[in-house]
């Protein structure tokens, strides 16, 4: 029988997921576990976005939408934009698809032929890897720093282009770092993007989610010569807590979203007509919920790194937007922690769910070794109990 694409096998499974689903088995069977490792709100969706939701439902409104998504939904997107981030789209220019990992893969599709380098920060979504290989194009990891706030600068990124490179995908907020790159950090990365003439992929899907009063830039609205060779990927997930919903969407040049849609239209067809009509009243609406929804995560972030820095062996930076901790476990890395040798992230976050229920995140997936990601997008006494519980399994 003949072999299975090499392209497909060589594709690995999310880390996130593997963990999670380890969690999960083990709850199934009967233990107690707490997750911190699925990047997803803990909050419901608003009950003004569920009862649109079901309007939609009761109204018939459940039929085939235009492959790239409805009018509605891209007129209201491209409102909320320029609302929150001061730049300008048309309708034209926008492509809805299943959630803003789908979008990603299909702004990877549109760019990349066989062999394209795309250039990739680390430590950097654990998916981002996986797509460009999933497209056949070589993915070309730059890892950063602690020291350099796991931010890329401008010299570096020059140095790493080649003929052969195609595009640069930036996070901010990053997941899993949540560094947020400031103005000037932008103007750096995006003037050496121009003069190259390579494109970015800027994945923003956390923007509403800074902390501190610092202000998101997004990358589009720092001037025509960067929005011509941009990308934006976004999404309702994060800032409304519709994870389960499913729409993310890219804006960009109108003959790229052309291409963008087209894709969609031969491989998963038009988005959730339901979710759609949900996403239109989620970004048309009152937006003091999501300013609520920051500011709990804020107070759940200041804990959740003032915990972890006051144990002996552990540190972290404070992150300055999404919902993620990158923890240093690097002075622990040769003990004996709950009966298991600690030689990498791995081994710590597998020890760390068998002995005290508690699922993080193995930080290799990232691109990030010897660090461990923890989602504090969960509840004040599940944080709370999640850290007691890390610090009786670094007593040994």
């Amino acid at each position: 029988m003949k072999e299975l694409s090499r392209i497909a096998r060589s594709v690995r499974a999310s880390t996130t997921m593997s963990i999670d689903s380890m969690s999960k088995q083990m709850k199934a069977e009967g233990h107690d576990v707490l997750s911190f490792a699925v990047g997803e709100p803990d909050f419901p969706t608003p009950d003004h976005i569920k009862a649109a939701g079901c309007r939609a439902i009761e109204e018939n409104m459940t039929r085939y939408t235009p492959a790239s998504g409805t009018v509605e939904l891209k007129r209201a997107i491209c409102q909320r934009m320029r609302e929150d981030l001061g730049i300008t789209y048309t309708a034209e220019q926008v492509v809805i698809s299943s959630g803003a990992k789908h979008i990603l893969y299909l702004a990877l599709r549109a760019l990349v032929d066989p062999g394209d380098e795309i250039i990739l920060p680390t430590p950097g979504y654990v998916s981002y890897y996986e797509l460009i290989k999933m497209v056949g194009g070589v993915p070309v990891t730059l890892p950063t720093t602690e020291e350099e706030d796991f931010k890329l600068v401008a010299e570096r990124l020059e140095r790493a282009i080649t003929p052969k490179t195609k595009a640069l995908i930036l996070n901010s907020p990053c997941n899993p770092t949540g560094m947020v790159y400031n103005r000037d950090q932008l103007m750096a990365l995006a003037k050496v993007c121009v003069e190259k003439d390579i494109y970015i992929i800027s994945d923003e899907i956390y923007y509403s989610l800074t902390y501190d009063g610092k202000a998101f830039v997004s990358l589009a609205s720092l001037g025509e010569d960067i929005k011509e060779r941009l990308i934006l990927v976004n999404g309702v997930s994060k800032s409304y807590a519709m994870t389960g919903w499913r729409i993310g969407y890219a804006l960009t040049r109108a003959d790229i979203a052309q291409v963008i849609s087209s894709y969609v239209s031969h491989s998963t067809g038009s988005p959730n007509a339901i979710a759609q009509w949900a996403a239109v009243t989620a970004l048309t609406s009152s937006q003091e919920q999501v300013g609520e929804m920051c500011r709990a995560f804020q107070e759940r972030r200041d804990y959740m790194v003032k915990r972890i820095n006051a144990m002996e062996g552990l540190h972290c930076l404070k992150p300055e937007g999404a919902f993620y901790v990158l923890m240093n476990i690097e002075e622990v890395i040769g003990r004996t922690l709950g009966g298991t040798l600690i030689q990498n992230d791995e081994d710590f976050a597998v020890a760390l769910l068998k002995n005290q229920g508690v699922a993080v995140v193995p930080g290799e997936g990232f691109g990030a070794k010897n660090y461990i990601r923890w989602s504090y997008a969960a509840s004040p006494e599940n944080i709370r109990e999640g850290l007691d519980r890390l610090e009786q399994f670094l007593l040994g």
